[in-house]
């Protein structure tokens, strides 16, 4: 069994044992507090650019299976665990988590203390590192991590979109579809990936709407031509700050169409709307983070995944803040007064995590009429 190291931005050097892809990566290292889902988080394209810990020390126990795929494979950067399972027990496995990172030619570390990494990234931020079973020099691998930056004016987005539009019809077919009962196709969305997980496409068919994804690329002029009923903006990775050429297209299609956002789209509304956004010191990733529901005086526990916020003070008048962060307080969610728009900042498709949220999915198909 081979050495990995991780090697962080500030000095700090972790040294445990390489599984996955032998290999080297460069990204921001970050955390996520979910007991399972670990195949959800890794094919999430909102993690492109970045190194994932796991904050629950056992991981692969279960393995991995196609069906827990949230896009075409691994997009984090590297993957980082207390302990590995290389033998898997469950009969929906079809190959252990290690077999699956070598597929993907993504490299894993086992062994380190998670909880002296977790603490120090809580402590310190989340910072740039590098992770490498190939080069193992302490003082070549920190200056490295140095030399790359981090996650801020970084836009991943380019890497992750599709390269066309095409027809998204599979509705749910795990725990969701029990959530969401299937309704008769009648309605067309016009959904923009910038990184989309494929739970929120399975969601929007399973609540009755054809599906036309298309890349964030896009302008809103080519958008339109589909005059759809509505529009969804997904998630997706990087620095929304540095999306200039999204926020402007999201901009002309404010008032054009009911429009409903999710993550780096919310993000994407609130700059069309004429808010800033900034850096959370080490983000929110789990499947166990609590919201506020400001309209209805209720708590929902989400899933989320995203390390900038919309600062809600610099939200314009006809926007209201819907929904809040129980553990920082941040922006969840806003809505626009007069125009059919809303977004919310965590995941109610879920994939993996708890289903509070899955009504705005209902909510976005009752705006269509």
């Amino acid at each position: 069994m081979s050495i990995a190291k991780l090697a962080l931005e500030d000095g700090t050097v972790f040294t445990g044992r390489a599984f996955g892809a032998p290999g080297e990566k460069l990204g921001e290292v970050v955390f996520n507090t979910s007991l399972a889902g670990y195949q959800e988080i890794l094919s999430d394209p909102s993690y492109k650019g970045q190194i994932v810990t796991m904050t629950y020390p056992m991981i692969g126990n279960y393995g991995t299976t196609a069906a827990d795929e949230e896009s075409h494979g691994v997009q984090a950067e590297g993957f980082i665990v207390r302990e590995l399972t290389r033998v898997p027990s469950n009969f929906r496995s079809h190959r252990s988590l290690d077999t699956y990172l070598k597929a993907s030619n993504v490299t894993g570390l086992e062994g380190i203390d998670t909880r002296a990494l977790v603490r120090h990234l809580r402590t310190r931020g989340a910072m740039a590192g590098i992770l490498s079973s190939v080069e193992l020099d302490d003082a070549t691998l920190v200056a490295r991590a140095k030399a790359h930056g981090g996650m801020a004016g970084k836009d991943y987005v380019k890497e992750v979109v599709p390269e066309d539009a095409f027809v998204w019809d599979r509705g749910c077919d795990n725990l969701s579809k029990h959530v969401l009962p299937a309704r008769p196709i009648l309605k067309h969305v016009v959904a923009i990936d910038y990184g989309m997980k494929w739970n929120i496409l399975r969601c929007l068919v399973q609540v009755g709407c054809k599906v036309t994804v298309v890349p964030g690329t896009w302008s809103a002029e080519r958008v339109l031509a589909y005059d759809p009923d509505g529009i969804f903006l997904s998630n997706g990775p990087g620095d929304p700050a540095a999306l200039g050429y999204a926020v402007d297209t999201v901009r002309r299609l404010l008032g054009k169409k009911p429009v409903f956002g999710i993550c780096l789209g919310h993000q994407l509304i609130g700059q069309a709307l004429g808010a800033s956004t900034f850096k959370l010191k080490f983000g929110h990733r789990g499947a166990n983070q609590p919201v506020f529901n400001e309209l209805n005086r209720t708590v929902e526990i989400t899933t989320q995944n995203h390390g900038f916020a919309v600062d809600p003070a610099s939200l314009p008048d006809s926007v209201e803040v819907t929904h809040r962060n129980l553990n920082d307080g941040t922006c969840e969610g806003i809505r626009h007064r007069d125009l059919p728009v809303f977004s919310v900042q965590y995941h109610p498709e879920a994939a993996a995590g708890p289903h509070d949220s899955g009504y705005l999915f209902e909510e976005f198909r009752t705006m269509l009429g």
